[in-house]
């Protein structure tokens, strides 16, 4: 049986399953020639290449929606009263229906 190749194309999408070393792991997140997306060391598809500044202006935003995100998940606990006395609408609601 012939031997698979460990790198190449399939359908336009890079893979490498070659044993990464710590130089190829190092010199594949650090491109200065190369776009924002270069190969991934190992597995498949592209990751951000941080000798681009556009990879860093996407992590800054993704960082900054999930710190938004947790801070939004941490605030006040469900079914207390805001700062005017208004109760939140996450907790238990009575309805009554009158049949006449």
């Amino acid at each position: 049986m012939a031997d698979k190749p460990s790198s190449g194309e399939i359908l336009g999408i890079p893979y490498n399953f070659e044993r990464p070393s710590l130089g190829r792991l190092l010199s594949s997140y650090w491109q200065p020639g190369k776009g924002m997306l270069v190969e991934k060391p190992f597995g498949t598809r592209y990751t951000p290449n941080l000798a681009n500044w556009r990879s860093w202006l996407v992590l800054a935003v993704a960082g900054g929606l999930y710190y938004q995100q947790q801070q939004s998940a941490g605030g006040a606990p469900s079914g207390g009263s805001d700062e005017d006395g208004v109760e939140d609408g996450d907790g238990p609601v009575e309805v009554i229906v009158d049949d006449d």
